[in-house]
């Protein structure tokens, strides 16, 4: 294997032969799997801009200070690595893995990530100071405005745990990213896009979201008296619902309960009902119910366990099922047109058609529904209506998807 080379007395950051960098991301990849010849990965302050790592196995290697501006880290892993003072400025990191990274101080302007997992990760602010024979110590800058996140594109990304204190995300593109539990205070995410995030219990005191786009943003137990929301965009802001929900004067669990019991039944007793606009969320979990035929466009669903609930012929016309458990469940012949089922686990679901009688079946219906980061593998979706609907970094793998009337130039994935 070639020596990496040794660092210049003039400048931290080093050239890179591309050989040696290969080979010392193979031997890296040994290193992790246990296997001879293997070694840890110590790519620090190296240029590796627009290098392609696409898919690299990176977990725990070194890259303190790397310059890695425009490189393709696609689909890379590098959970637990250090990324401490490195450049990914405008680098594409579209569906990457850097679960609990160490990237206090580096610099991610125009960054794409894109559906990348962030979880745990620390992105706060860093310094690195340098030696100098004639000044002392003088900082490492690969930028003079030292941005941050400004400008990066990470929608749909994991960021839950993420430790932001001080961090700039300035216009940044945060769509649909998962946020919850994260720490954010003193951020700056002025003008930053994040509509529908979900910010459920992240810490925002001090935080400037000043002219920032949070509609149908999740806000569960978010404080957000110490944070400036100034001309903020707050349409249709989820906040915690209330711990009864009442519908007519009557409980949510007892009309469930009475519908469960005329499904049971088969009408003899209970009632089938219609409850549209309702906040299902006080419940909790619906796991396993026998929900057949349930009436509820426009409910509330959110991050709700709904594994192997039988919702067959259910009108959830436009209902919020944003990172819902659905495993397993019956949803044939449902109603699901512009319903929200971002990040949602429909894994194993049944959304083929209901037999209703003799030659005639109800289709399940999901035109213009978001389904952008849901995970529909092993899924049953033959002659589902999906006319229209987001399937973005949707995981399809094992989805049957046999005469269903798809999304115009959407090309199913093979297998």
């Amino acid at each position: 294997m070639s020596p990496l080379p040794a660092q210049s007395p003039q400048s931290l950051i080093r050239k890179a032969p591309a050989a040696a960098v290969k080979a010392a991301v193979e031997a890296h990849g040994r290193y992790m799997k246990g296997l001879p010849g293997g070694r840890r990965a110590t790519l620090a302050y190296l240029d590796l801009s627009h290098f392609e790592l696409d898919g690299a196995d990176l977990s725990e290697a070194d890259l303190t200070g790397a310059l890695l501006a425009g490189a393709s880290l696609r689909g890379a892993v590098l959970d637990r690595a250090v990324l401490y003072g490195a450049d990914l400025r405008d680098a594409d990191l579209r569906g990457a893995r850097l679960t609990r990274v160490d990237m206090r101080g580096a610099y991610l302007r125009g960054a794409n990530l894109s559906g990348a997992d962030l979880s745990g990760c620390d992105l706060r602010e860093g310094l690195t100071a340098v030696q100098d024979g004639a000044e002392g110590f003088r900082l490492l800058r690969h930028a003079e405005d030292g941005a941050g996140l400004d400008y990066a594109l990470l929608k749909g990304a994991k960021m839950s745990g993420a430790q932001m204190s001080g961090a700039f995300a300035r216009a940044a593109d945060l769509t649909d990213a998962d946020l919850s539990g994260a720490t954010l205070s003193g951020a700056r995410l002025n003008n930053a896009t994040m509509n529908r995030v979900d910010m459920t219990g992240a810490e925002i005191f001090g935080a400037d979201l000043s002219g920032a786009l949070l509609r149908r943003a999740v806000m569960t137990g978010v404080d957000t008296s110490g944070a400036n929301l100034e001309d903020a965009d707050l349409a249709e802001v989820l906040r915690a619902p209330p711990p009864l929900i009442y519908v007519d004067d009557q409980p949510l669990h007892e009309l469930l309960e009475a519908h469960e019991a005329f499904c049971a039944s088969g009408g003899a007793k209970g009632r089938a009902i219609s409850i549209p606009q309702v906040d299902f969320r006080p419940l909790r979990r619906l796991k396993g119910r026998k929900l057949s035929g349930l009436s509820a466009p426009g409910a509330i669903f959110f991050g709700m366990d709904l594994e192997g609930a039988e919702l067959q012929g259910a009108n959830l016309v436009g209902a919020d099922l944003r990172g819902a458990n659905l495993r397993k469940a019956d949803l044939r012949g449902a109603r699901l047109a512009d319903a929200d089922l971002a990040r949602a686990d429909l894994s194993g679901a049944k959304l083929g058609p209901l037999v209703i009688g003799e030659g005639r079946a109800l289709r399940a219906d999901l035109t213009r529904a978001i389904l952008r980061g849901a995970n529909l593998s092993g899924a049953s979706a033959a002659r589902a209506r999906l006319i229209g609907a987001d399937l973005s970094r949707a995981v399809l793998a094992g989805c049957d998807l046999r005469g269903a009337e798809l999304p115009e130039g959407f090309v199913p994935p093979k297998g």
